[in-house]
């Protein structure tokens, strides 16, 4: 199960290689093969060098090549992403391996030394090495910054 587990992970970006330990916990974990889903329920944690996520719910979604091919991976409730030099937090996050696009949505708060940053929606392109905070209507960005 590690084995399929870091296959996975690497797929979706969150695993550099495979000799990278990761490890996941959850109270429930269920393949729907029909559904070409894995679920991972109850106080979900993904842990490997540099990165922690947190969640509710982790649902990956994957296409005919099996585990292999993975075309999503969405995170919901109490989402929770903490690399080394900074915190994320929002209600859904959304990976796209293809695009390496994630996107942040619901409340997110992201806080480094530098300051914290709040808004409705955060969009990384990991591939453009860009990150864009977007308001939305009747919200705003905001962003408090502390000089270095």
């Amino acid at each position: 199960m590690r084995i399929l587990l870091a296959t996975l992970l690497l797929c979706l970006g969150l695993a550099p290689a495979l000799a990278q330990q990761v490890t996941v916990t959850s109270d429930h974990f269920e393949v729907a093969e029909a559904a070409s889903e894995a679920t991972f329920t109850g106080s979900v944690v993904v842990k490997r060098t540099g990165l922690t996520v947190w969640a509710d719910k982790v649902v990956v979604a994957y296409a005919s090549g099996g585990m292999e091919d993975i075309e999503s991976m969405v995170a919901t409730g109490n989402v929770r992403l903490k690399t080394d030099d900074q915190v994320a937090t929002g209600q859904r996050a959304h990976f796209d391996p293809d695009s390496q696009v994630l996107r942040l949505t619901g409340n997110v708060v992201v806080e480094n030394a530098s300051g914290t940053v709040e808004g409705p929606e955060l969009v990384v392109d990991l591939a453009a090495n860009t990150s864009v905070f977007t308001g939305s209507q009747g919200s705003r960005v905001t962003g408090v910054f502390t000089p270095q």
